[in-house]
């Protein structure tokens, strides 16, 4: 045997194996980094040849759409403009900028395959182009929803209860993506500090949840055994909570009275004490069972999606921790931030019989040939609380808006149940007001940034009941 032909052949073997091992990574293994990343211009080169996918809502409007210049270049339009800004988001390669919807599902717009398929597809000529995608948003729903918040700041999430689709997701003030056309344009938006139109308020903004978190309370207290429904409760006008007196909206003192009796009229010193009856690891299990403190699974930007829970400088904090007010958080004080997609969540999983869905706003995949290649296939998370312990829930959550605070989002022929909620901001009158509540299938959250005086019942409500009205629900 020839040692030396051997040694080079041996070598030939390594170097042909790091060949592959190389040219496998960019391919194969870390073929998705390479085309996010932003200093990779060759792809957004490409991307301008390509026919990216009709972006539609549920009811068949065109939300996105491309349009082919003289030059064969694309370029994106939003028919609708403002009023789906926030859900759809942008998608421009002359800024190489994308956002919202338009991002997370970049490959499914423009077709993008394996890399060997797609070099198949060059050598046969064949012109690649993007996927349709028909999304679960209403637009209906989404254009009452946006005139209802008529320009103040918030936002309204609206979900199907049973599946977890997102129908409406409406922040404002919102831009409109077409006026997009330049860097300017783009920096302009980003550098206004007091409205933030680039903000999706629904998903990427805490606020206070005030009285619409005594709803995760109360399922906790239920479903725990710790209470029932007809359980009796001090309801003085003020208590002391962690060394420091709460009290009741007014001043009221109730008395002794019931579970509902308490959510219906948003006692505050009954909750607060229910809650520290409950103790802190169960109410952080709770909280974590309805979603808290993880981002939302939703097919959207995971970078454009904030967790909600108890916020200090440091970070997010459990209710376990000793420096965080465990009596406050349950009646959604205490430093307890939550963005409007996760209180709608918690509407939904009330309505949903205790079982929590992973929402979605993807529901079909239409190829270029018109085929269906994907269809929205609903998940559950996980079971929250109880079927009974749901039940009670609702029934409580019923009378809220019956005879209680939340009596403007009622309508007629249909039941609704929900709860307001009033995050006091600061000493001037400045209020975070809400509501969260559902329908037989519809689940919704409501809620307006900074009004002065704004209670939940009053302002929030109102928002409410037209978008489930809107909604059929």
């Amino acid at each position: 045997m020839n040692v030396p032909i051997v040694r080079l052949f041996a070598l030939i073997v390594v170097l042909f194996g790091l060949l592959i091992a190389f040219t496998s990574r960019w391919t194969v293994f870390e073929a998705q980094a390479l085309r996010d990343n932003p200093d990779n211009r060759r792809s957004l080169l490409a991307e301008q040849k390509i026919r990216r996918g009709t972006i539609r809502s549920a009811d068949g409007q065109a939300l996105a759409r491309s349009v082919r210049d003289e030059n064969g270049v694309y370029e994106r339009r939003y028919p609708t403009g403002a009023l789906f800004g926030h859900p759809i988001g942008y998608s421009f390669t002359a800024l190489a900028s994308r956002s919202g919807y338009e991002q997370s599902q970049n490959d499914v717009l423009t077709g993008q395959s394996e890399e060997l398929t797609t070099a198949l597809e060059s050598l046969i000529g064949r012109r690649r182009e993007g996927n349709d995608i028909i999304t679960t948003l209403d637009s209906r729903a989404q254009r009452v929803a946006t005139q209802a918040l008529g320009g103040r700041r918030g936002a309204v999430v609206a979900l199907d209860a049973r599946t977890g689709a997102v129908k409406a997701m409406a922040s404002t003030p919102g831009y409109d993506p077409s006026g997009l056309d330049s860097a300017a344009a783009l920096r302009r938006l980003n550098t206004d500090e007091q409205a933030r139109p680039l903000v999706n308020r629904a998903t990427f903004d805490t606020f206070p949840p005030g009285s619409t978190f005594k709803v995760v309370t109360a399922a906790a207290a239920l479903d725990s055994g710790r209470y029932e429904v007809g359980s009796q409760v001090d309801a003085p006008a003020q208590k002391v909570v962690s060394g420091v007196p709460l009290s009741n909206f007014g001043q009221r003192d109730f008395g002794t009275i019931d579970l509902t009796t308490a959510l219906t009229n948003s006692v505050n010193t009954v909750w607060a004490e229910v809650g520290v009856t409950v103790g802190r690891t169960r109410m952080q299990d709770y909280m974590e069972r309805f979603g808290f403190y993880d981002k939302p699974e939703l097919d959207y930007p995971e970078s454009q999606i904030l967790a909600s829970g108890v916020r200090k400088r440091s970070g997010l904090r459990p209710v376990t921790s000793g420096s965080v007010d465990l009596g406050r958080v349950a009646i959604g004080q205490g430093d307890l931030q939550v963005t409007p997609l996760q209180m709608a969540t918690v509407a939904a999983t009330v309505a949903n019989g205790g079982v929590r869905m992973k929402p979605y706003l993807t529901q079909r995949v239409v190829d270029p040939d018109g085929r269906t290649v994907e269809r929205a296939d609903p998940a559950r998370a996980e079971r929250v609380i109880s079927r009974e312990s749901a039940q009670e829930l609702t029934t409580m959550m019923k009378s809220v808006v019956r005879e209680g605070t939340g009596t403007a989002a009622a309508l007629t022929g249909v039941e609704i149940a929900g709860k307001t909620g009033t995050a006091e901001i600061n000493t001037s009158g400045l209020n975070d007001p809400w509501f969260i509540g559902f329908s037989d299938r519809v689940a919704v959250a409501v809620v307006l940034d900074r009004i002065q005086g704004g209670q939940g019942g009053e302002v929030a409500a109102p928002v409410a009941k037209v978008v489930l009205q809107a909604l059929g629900r």
